[in-house]
């Protein structure tokens, strides 16, 4: 049997998943580090860092759908490798460029400089994250089989996640937080990003793919299929909502520990406690979306989510020894709070990720059912641009909430900031992102497959 048509491999999901790792450190790591760097190495204040970062997102709204397009037209020919090799090796070269200079003539050069370096950097990543999504929807005709594709996905996510928000600015600090950790941050990561991509790019180049149909020759005839398909556009307007809400908190992670919690150490614990939550919890979420279908349990982990993320409000320095760990030290009670967050937030978070990419699948394969064939880069451009679109929006809310609420920015290292300043931060980190995700489900009230079987709970077998 054809292994496109079936289940996959354990190797070949292993080499697709391994390029999500870089992936996710280029999207997570500018997403909370660029603000940073921007207000406290480069003096940038922090709404023209959230305009500086939105302008390149707003591109890539453009860009995606013509990348998906692009590469939908060339997969017969030379397939989606030609396009992975050269976003990835370009993706890297442009991380290790946003962080390479350090001093400007002022601001306001520095922040039209950064504004150029993510603009070509995210045009780099578009070339690899559009067909990587893509390639997800081409590897089985099985829903239940493209969740496990997602999970052995989201497993190099988590990893992806480790390094790139819980090492990455501990590194810069354990260096001494001026231009040497930045630079020595920027070079580590970007070759951990190069290799990973390297691993999909060249492990993937012979890997039967389902084939694609003719693709017309504009993009506004291959758009229009899309905009009609109508569970793709709610489960891409869902997701929209709730990734603004979570980019405006990942602008604030390192103020968080920095300010609210005065514990910049516990940020690798912290990351590490959420990261194995996800990890243990795989298992768990692929075999609760076959008993009761990925729609119930998106939900679920959707509202878990929202519940734990409002608590971050009420963070305040921990004061007392609740508990003394081995190479660790004494924790005090709001520190193992945060740890137990972590833990459920790495349960809920990867679970409504996962059945969200998923879910994605489902209505590119339900538009093969509907019409004999699926133009996938199409699908992932617009899916990939909302996303990158969602996380240059959530920055500018947050520079805008901290600038309202008196957070002063500063050059050569973070300063002292007001009590009103860490009241902004707390509300960029609880009650904005969770109000965004409860929000977001009045729109998933709508998600039908109109009869299609992906997603659907399994039967039970007599």
């Amino acid at each position: 049997m054809n292994e496109a048509l079936g289940r996959i491999s354990t190797s070949i999901v292993t080499r697709y998943g391994a390029g999500q790792l870089g992936a996710q450190i280029f999207r997570d790591t500018p997403a909370v580090l660029l603000p940073m760097f921007m207000t406290t190495m480069l003096g940038v204040p922090a709404w023209l860092a959230g305009i500086a970062i939105l302008i390149p997102k707003l591109w890539v709204i453009l860009c995606d759908p013509l990348v998906g397009a692009y590469s939908d037209r060339a997969k017969a020919r030379h397939g989606r490798t030609p396009f992975l090799l050269v976003g990835a090796v370009l993706t890297s070269l442009s991380f290790v460029a946003l962080f390479t200079i350090t001093s400007y003539s002022n601001p306001y050069v520095a922040a039209a400089a950064i504004c150029v370096l993510f603009f070509v950097a995210s045009t780099a990543f578009s070339l690899f994250s559009v067909p990587y999504l893509a390639i997800a929807s081409e590897l089985s005709t099985d829903p239940h089989e493209r969740t496990r594709i997602m999970v052995f996905r989201m497993v190099f996510t988590i990893i992806g996640v480790m390094l790139g928000v819980g090492l990455a600015q501990p590194l810069i600090f354990w260096l001494g937080g001026g231009a040497h950790g930045w630079h020595v941050m920027a070079i580590a990561f970007a070759g951990i990003c190069l290799v990973s991509m390297l691993v999909t790019a060249l492990g993937l180049r012979h890997v039967a793919l389902l084939p694609g149909g003719e693709s017309p020759p504009r993009l506004r005839d291959q758009l229009a299929p899309v905009f009609a398909n109508r569970p793709y556009t709610v489960l891409l307007g869902t997701t929209f909502i709730q990734n603004i809400g979570q980019a405006a908190s990942y602008t604030v992670i390192g103020f968080i520990f920095l300010y609210a919690l005065d514990a910049i150490w516990l940020i690798p614990l912290f990351v590490l406690s959420m990261s194995l939550g996800s990890i243990l919890s795989q298992p768990f979420w692929l075999s609760l979306s076959r008993r009761f279908g990925k729609e119930r349990c998106y939900v679920a982990g959707s509202i878990g989510w929202a519940a734990v993320t409002a608590t971050w409000f009420y963070l305040r320095p921990g004061n007392d020894v609740l508990v003394t760990l081995p190479l660790v030290g004494p924790l005090a009670t709001q520190h193992v709070l945060v740890l137990v967050r972590g833990v459920f937030i790495g349960v809920v978070n990867s679970g409504f990720v996962l059945l969200a990419l998923s879910m994605l699948t489902d209505t590119v394969d339900y538009q093969r059912q509907r019409f004999g064939v699926a133009h996938e880069g199409v699908f992932s451009g617009l899916f990939s641009a909302a996303e990158k679109l969602a996380f240059a929006l959530g920055p500018l809310v947050g520079g805008i909430v901290l600038s309202l609420f008196g957070f002063h920015s500063s050059t050569g290292g973070a300063v002292a900031q007001s009590p009103q300043a860490i009241t902004g931060i707390l509300l960029l980190y609880s009650f904005i992102p969770a109000g965004a995700q409860l929000a977001s489900l009045l729109l998933f009230s709508r998600y039908r497959l109109n009869g299609s079987t992906a997603g659907a709970p399994v039967p039970a077998v007599a």
